[in-house]
């Protein structure tokens, strides 16, 4: 089993950034593909971006591609998603997961953390 922590959500004004930071308590960590997503009131969880286990493989949501980044530090353990251009409509809950299936398939994910709130205001 893999426990997930995420760290770096908070209050942001409209155009500003954030880094998301999602700490791992296994050190196969290296064996799992990571994904952020985020559950905004009154819509469906949804998938941001996922990063193959070695990093050489990544998919971004088109909500999300060219404003977010999403890598990993397998020394430490950690999944990063950087996000700039923050809009209004970006304020959720951010969930890191993970899962050693395919880093594509959104359903494929069975670990998930507890969530880090994101607020964008305008």
């Amino acid at each position: 089993q893999v426990q997930l922590v995420e760290s770096g959500g908070g209050l942001v004004q409209a155009g500003g950034s954030l880094r998301l930071a999602c700490a791992a308590s296994r050190r196969t960590f290296g064996n799992y593909a990571m994904g952020w997503f985020r559950h905004a009131p009154g819509k469906e969880r949804e998938i941001l971006a996922s990063i193959s286990w070695d990093g050489g493989s990544t998919y971004y949501a088109d909500s999300v591609k060219d404003r977010f980044t999403i890598s990993r530090d397998n020394a430490k353990n950690t999944v990063y998603l950087q996000m700039n251009s923050l809009k209004p409509e970006d304020t959720a809950v951010y969930y890191c997961a993970a899962t050693r299936g395919l880093y594509y398939r959104s359903d494929s994910y069975v670990y998930w953390g507890q969530g880090t709130r994101v607020t964008v205001s305008s």
